[in-house]
C-alpha cells in the first residue's frame, strides 16, 4: 500500500530540525489525501472508529490530547496493516455546556416568550461580570443562532489543535451533533423507539437542576460532600405518644406523606398502619414498614416527603403514598400549600428558597417546642447534576423516557449480555458496565427543558378547551426530518392553528445530548441515508472513550444499537484513564492545575507530547510529567540525527541488499523480535508496550550497533555493503515502528529517502526482516559485542581519556564458547574501540572480561 501520490524523495538536509514539521506535514497530508477513507473497499478491509466528539464549550485539555493520541496510534497502525481506516471527527456542540458558555460569553438569556429579532446582534467582545449577572433577554431563535455562531468558532480552534497534534482523521467526514444529519438521525431513532413502545411519556418525580432549569438523568448525577445538620423533630402518635424523627431537610415537613420504619423494628411495630401528626402543621400521616428503612440510622424511623431524595421516590411508589409537592422548578417553595396542609403556617414559607424556608421552619419548630435539642452538624453526600452548582431537587414533571432495563428485567439481561459480548480493553472495565446496568433504578429520562438541542419531534392535539392530548402525540414522516415542532406545523395542520383550541402545540423540549451522542455510529455511518457506507462501517471496530462515561456514552450507545439493530455498535471498547497533575491529583479547571495543550505543543513539539501520552496504558491514569515530554523530544531529535548519519553512509542505496556479516544479522535478528513484540502489542491495543520495545531497541541500535559498524560502513567491499544494507533495513523498519506515535519526525525522515508516506507504507513484518539477512542471526552476538565495547569505553572513562584514544592492547577473557562468538565480530570491536591488538584468552574467567592496557 502506498500514498495516493508518489512524491519525490527530498534528500537529507544539512541540518535537520524538528521545528516546523507540524505545519509542513499537516498541510501535505491534507493536500495528498494521506488519510482519506476509501469507500470502495469491502467491509473486511475497513477498520472503523467511532471517534468521541469532544464537547465544544471551551478549551480542549491535556486529557483530550492523552486519549485522542491513543486512538490515533490505533488508526495509524491499522492503516499500515492494510486496512482503509474510517476515522471521522465530530463536535458535540448541543446541550447545556454550549448554552452556559454562550450565556457567560455574551451575557444573554433565552426567553421563549420574546419574538425573533432579525436585527439583533451580539456584543462584539466578551462581556464583564456585571452583564453576566444581569443578562439580556433574547428570543429562543436568536439564542440558538448565537449558540451556532460560537460553536463554529470553537470548532475552528479545536480542529487547529487536532491538526497540530497530528490526528490522522479524514476531515471530510467531520460532523456535529447539532447538524442536520445528526438531528435527523436522532429524531428518526426516537420516533422508532416511540413506535416500538420503547419511548414513552410520563408525569413522574424528576431529578431537577434549579440552576439550569431542566430535568437530569440518573447517569448525569454525582455525589458531592456538603455540610448539613440533623434536626430532631417531634411527631405526635396515638395517645399523645412522642415519635422522634431525624432529618436534614426540615423544610420539607409540609410535603411529609408518611413515616417509615423497618419491618422488623420492634420499637415501632405497634405504630405500623397507625397515624401520627406532623409538628407545626398538624397533618395526619400514616406509618408504614419497608425493608429500606435503616433501624441504625437516626431514630430508626424516617420521614417520607415528596420528594426529598430518591429513596423517598421509592417509598412513595412502592407504598402508594399521597403526593404533596412543595418545591417548584425554580427551587423555591410553591406559593400555595399542597392539599391537606393548612395555609396559615405554610404562608411563612411560600416563595422562599430552600435554605430560607429551612431557617424559617426551624424557628417555627423551636417556637412550638417540637425541635428537640440543637441541630447536629454533619457532612453528607448530596446529589448534583454533574455540570451544576446547586443541589438537585425532585419535582413532578412530564418527561420523555427511553426503556433501558431499569424497570425491565428481560431487557436488563439482554444489555448485560451485550456487555459480555463486547471486547473490553482493559478487561476489568466490563465490571463497571455491569455494575451500572445492574444498579439502574429507572428508565432513561431523555427530554430536557432547554433550547440548543435536537427538538423532540412530536406535536399534541389541543382539545376544545386548549388542553393537550398527551397520550396520542402527532409524529412526522421520517422523510421530513429534521423538524422543529416549535416552528413547523404537523402534517395536516396550518401554522395558524398553533396554540388554538382544536389545533395543536409543539413539544417545547429538546432531547438530552446523550440521546444524540449515543447514535454517533449511525450519524457518521450514514444510517438510512447512505446504505452503502453504512454496510461498510457498521458495526464499527473500535469505540475509544474515557472510563468515567461508561454509564452514559458507552451504555447508551449499546442500548440504542441493541434496540434498533439487535447488535453491538462496535466490536471493541478501549477505555482511557485520567490525566493527573504532578501531585497525582486529577486535572480540572476548578483546581487551577490544567495545562493548556496548544502552548505545550508549540513549545515542545507534537511528537514529544504524543510520546508522553503514549506512555499511558489504556485504562490507567497518567501524571503529566514535563520531564517525560523532554524525553520524547530527545528521542525525536535522536531519530533525526541517527537517520541522517545512517543515510550519510549510503544506506539509502543498499535497502534491498542482504546483510551478510555476523554483527549485522545479529542486529536484524533482534529487530525481528522487536517487530513481533510491537505487532502483538498493537494488536492487543497496548501502544505503550509497542513503544517501549521499539524505543529500547532504538537506543541500543544507536549506542551500540552504529558505533560498532560505522568504521566498516565507511569502507568498501562486501563487509561494508553488508553494514549499509543492515542500516537501511533497520532504519526503514524502525521508522515504521515509531510512526504511530511519532508521525511528524518519521514522515520527515522517510521523505529524505523513500517515496510516498511512511503512514501509507506497510507495517514491518518478521518475514521482511528475515529476508534482509543472508543467514539467520543471533541477537546475543550484538549484546556480547556491546558488552565488550562498553568495558573498553569504561576503561577509557576511568582514565579520563577520550573515546577516540588508542588502546595498544586489549585482552578478552572468558569461557571459550563466548570468546569464540566474540571472535566473529573482533574486527568491528577493534575498530570501534580503537584497539591496536586484541587477544582472546579462553577459560580464564567465568564471564566476559575485557582488560585494556594503555
Amino acid at each position: 500500500m502506498t500514498d495516493t501520490t508518489r512524491s519525490a524523495r527530498g534528500g537529507v538536509p544539512e541540518r535537520p530540525s524538528l521545528d516546523g514539521l507540524e505545519e509542513t506535514w499537516a498541510r501535505r497530508w491534507q493536500e495528498n489525501g494521506t488519510y482519506a477513507f476509501d469507500r470502495t473497499k469491502e467491509r473486511s478491509d475497513v477498520y472503523a472508529i467511532d471517534t468521541p466528539p469532544p464537547t465544544v464549550s471551551g478549551e480542549l485539555h491535556m486529557g483530550h490530547v492523552f486519549s485522542y493520541t491513543h486512538t490515533d496510534t490505533v488508526a495509524r497502525f491499522q492503516r499500515m496493516r492494510g486496512r482503509t481506516v474510517f476515522y471521522p471527527m465530530g463536535w458535540d456542540d448541543n446541550g447545556l455546556p454550549t448554552e452556559r458558555r454562550v450565556q457567560n460569553v455574551y451575557g444573554v438569556r433565552p426567553d421563549p416568550a420574546l419574538p425573533y429579532d432579525e436585527d439583533w446582534r451580539p456584543p462584539t467582545a466578551p462581556v464583564d461580570d456585571a452583564a453576566r449577572k444581569n443578562p439580556t433577554a433574547i428570543s429562543r431563535r436568536n439564542f440558538i443562532e448565537l449558540c451556532e455562531l460560537l460553536t463554529v468558532e470553537d470548532e475552528k480552534a479545536f480542529e487547529a489543535l487536532w491538526r497540530r497534534l497530528g490526528l490522522s482523521v479524514d476531515w471530510s467526514l467531520t460532523y456535529t451533533t447539532i447538524g442536520s444529519a445528526a438531528r435527523a438521525a436522532s429524531q428518526r431513532a426516537f420516533l422508532r423507539n416511540l413506535a416500538r413502545g420503547e419511548a414513552y411519556q410520563a408525569e413522574a418525580p424528576t431529578l431537577w437542576d434549579v440552576g439550569y432549569g431542566t430535568a437530569v438523568a440518573q447517569a448525569e448525577l454525582e455525589d458531592r460532600e456538603r455540610p448539613g445538620a440533623y434536626h430532631r423533630l417531634r411527631f405526635t402518635g396515638p395517645d399523645g405518644r412522642e415519635v422522634l424523627i431525624d432529618t436534614t431537610r426540615p423544610e420539607l415537613l409540609p410535603a411529609c406523606v408518611a413515616l417509615v420504619c423497618h419491618l422488623d423494628d420492634e420499637r415501632y411495630a405497634d405504630l405500623v398502619d397507625a397515624s401520627v401528626r406532623t409538628p407545626v402543621f398538624g397533618v395526619e400521616v400514616p406509618v408504614r414498614a419497608h425493608p429500606l428503612a435503616d433501624p441504625a440510622k437516626g431514630t430508626g424511623i424516617a420521614m417520607v416527603c415528596t420528594f426529598g431524595d430518591l429513596t423517598d421516590v421509592t417509598w412513595w411508589r412502592e407504598l402508594r403514598l399521597d403526593t404533596r409537592v412543595v418545591i417548584g422548578r425554580d427551587g423555591r417553595l410553591l406559593p400555595e400549600p399542597p392539599a391537606g396542609v393548612p395555609a396559615e403556617p405554610y404562608a411563612a414559607l411560600a416563595g422562599q428558597t430552600v435554605n430560607g424556608a429551612r431557617r424559617t421552619l426551624v424557628e417555627l419548630l423551636a417556637d412550638a417546642g417540637d425541635l428537640v435539642g440543637e441541630p447536629r452538624p454533619i457532612t453528607h453526600p448530596v446529589k448534583f447534576y454533574e455540570r451544576g452548582d446547586r443541589p438537585l431537587e425532585i419535582v413532578s414533571t412530564r418527561q420523555w423516557y427511553l426503556r433501558n432495563g431499569g424497570r425491565d428485567a428481560g431487557l436488563r439481561e439482554e444489555l448485560l449480555a451485550r456487555g459480555r459480548e463486547l471486547r473490553w480493553v482493559p478487561e476489568h472495565m466490563r465490571h463497571r458496565y455491569e455494575h451500572w446496568v445492574g444498579g439502574l433504578t429507572g428508565d432513561w429520562l431523555v427530554s430536557r427543558q432547554r433550547f440548543f438541542g435536537v427538538p423532540v419531534p412530536v406535536w399534541y392535539r389541543l382539545d376544545d378547551t386548549g388542553e393537550p392530548d398527551w397520550s396520542h402525540p402527532l409524529t412526522p414522516d421520517e422523510a421530513s426530518l429534521p423538524i422543529d415542532p416549535t416552528s413547523e406545523p404537523p402534517p395536516g395542520y396550518e401554522e395558524s392553528q398553533r396554540g388554538v383550541p382544536g389545533g395543536f402545540t409543539g413539544d417545547p423540549d429538546v432531547l438530552d445530548t446523550w440521546a444524540t451522542s449515543s447514535l454517533t455510529p449511525q450519524i457518521v455511518g450514514g444510517w438510512e441515508t447512505d446504505p452503502d457506507l453504512f454496510g461498510r462501517v457498521f458495526p464499527m471496530d473500535l469505540r475509544p472513550q474515557g472510563h468515567d462515561i461508561i454509564r452514559t456514552w458507552l451504555f447508551a450507545t449499546v442500548a440504542r444499537s441493541h434496540l434498533e439493530h439487535g447488535a453491538l455498535p462496535w466490536h471493541t471498547a478501549v477505555l482511557s484513564g485520567w490525566i493527573l497533575d504532578p501531585d497525582r491529583k486529577k486535572m480540572s479547571k476548578s483546581k487551577g492545575n490544567v495545562v493548556t495543550p496548544m502552548a505545550l505543543l508549540e513549545r515542545s513539539g507534537s511528537d514529544a507530547v504524543r510520546y508522553w501520552a503514549a506512555n499511558g496504558k489504556p485504562g490507567m491514569d497518567l501524571a503529566f510529567d514535563p520531564a517525560q515530554v523532554k524525553v520524547g523530544r530527545r528521542l525525536a531529535t535522536k531519530l533525526l540525527n541517527a537517520s541522517r548519519f545512517a543515510l550519510g553512509l549510503g544506506a539509502a542505496d543498499a535497502l534491498r541488499a542482504a546483510a551478510t556479516q555476523p554483527l549485522d544479522t545479529a542486529m536484524l535478528a533482534e529487530l525481528s523480535g522487536v517487530v513481533a513484540t510491537a505487532t502483538t502489542a498493537f494488536d492487543g491495543y497496548d501502544h505503550t508496550a509497542a513503544l517501549m520495545a521499539t524505543e529500547a531497541f532504538f537506543w541500543r541500535f544507536c549506542d551500540d550497533y552504529i558505533e560498532l559498524v560505522k568504521e566498516r560502513a565507511y569502507g568498501t567491499g562486501p563487509a561494508a555493503d553488508s553494514a549499509r544494507a543492515a542500516l537501511a533495513t533497520a532504519l526503514s523498519v524502525q521508522l515504521r515502528l515509531f510512526a504511530p506515535v511519532l508521525p511528524f519526525v518519521t514522515e520527515e525522515v522517510w521523505s529524505w529517502w523513500r517515496y510516498g508516506s511512511v503512514h501509507r507504507a506497510p507495517w514491518p513484518t518478521t518475514y521482511e526482516v528475515g529476508r534482509a539477512m543472508e543467514a539467520p542471526g543471533d541477537p546475543e552476538l550484538l549484546r556480547l559485542a556491546a558488552d565488550a565495547l562498553g568495558q573498553v569505553r569504561r576503561a577509557k572513562s576511568e582514565r579520563k581519556l577520550s573515546m577516540k584514544a588508542e588502546v595498544p592492547l586489549a585482552e578478552a577473557l572468558g569461557p571459550a564458547a563466548v570468546l569464540e562468538q566474540l571472535g566473529t565480530v573482533a574486527d568491528d570491536l577493534r575498530a570501534a574501540g580503537r584497539i591496536a591488538k586484541l587477544d582472546l584468552l579462553p577459560d580464564r574467567t567465568t564471564e566476559l572480561v575485557v582488560a585494556c592496557a594503555f
